[in-house]
């Protein structure tokens, strides 16, 4: 039979709390206020409930390298702008997907993973947010600095600005969206426990490694 997989994402699951170690257990959230968010939760309950097709979802978290043009090129273009700040510190811990770890996961995905079921994959262990950001910005040269963004200061401005983005034609993002905030000042762990029991999912380059080779953007 023929095998589609979907190219999944923790996202599907946020709706403005942390994920602490999560599993394949916990619930999509259609409902989520904010827009990717639920409409990845709803694209991911349509391909699993899919008739006719075989059909697997994997779901990384935080995919970065080679090739990446959206979390780098974001991240550099905030720190050249003079508009980065840590949202809270950053000393909350989050898991990373390498690209390469990303392509190991679809590939198990379609040749071990059972019909109708996701599967999250990551790098492993998880690591500080700030640390992580910090070691990728210095494989282009930069340095994110020091200065700090207080969280309910960023609530309120993430709020306000897509209240007035909504109300007025503007042709530009705003500053800072939920969905931002959420990915940037929330912990996000994963456990990849089923990945590994049910694919022999085991990641294929690490951190360290995928840091060391990665190009000038």
């Amino acid at each position: 039979m023929r095998r589609l997989v979907h190219v999944g994402t923790e996202a599907a699951l946020l709706a403005g709390q942390p994920l602490v170690n999560a599993d394949e257990r916990m619930e999509l959230r259609p409902d989520s206020p904010a827009y990717y968010p639920a409409t990845k939760a709803m694209a991911e309950r349509l391909v699993r409930r899919f008739d006719g097709m075989e059909t697997v979802v994997i779901r990384p978290r935080l995919v970065w390298g080679p090739g990446d043009s959206t979390v780098l090129p974001g991240l550099l273009q905030a720190v050249r702008s003079g508009h980065f700040a840590w949202i809270g510190g950053g000393g909350h811990k989050t898991s990373t997907t390498h690209v390469d770890n990303v392509i190991e996961g679809l590939v198990l995905g379609a040749r071990e993973g059972r019909d109708g079921e996701a599967y999250f994959v990551t790098d492993g262990e998880p690591l500080v947010f700030r640390d992580f950001v910090t070691r990728l910005l210095a494989t282009q040269g930069e340095d994110p600095g020091e200065r700090n963004l207080p969280k309910p200061v960023a609530a309120a401005i993430a709020r306000g600005g897509e209240a007035l983005w909504r109300g007025l034609p503007l042709d530009r993002a705003p500053p800072l969206t939920r969905l931002a905030l959420w990915l940037t000042s929330l912990e996000c762990t994963i456990d990849t426990t089923k990945a590994r029991s049910e694919l022999g999912y085991r990641p294929v380059i690490s951190v360290d490694h995928g840091l060391a080779s990665l190009p000038r953007a």
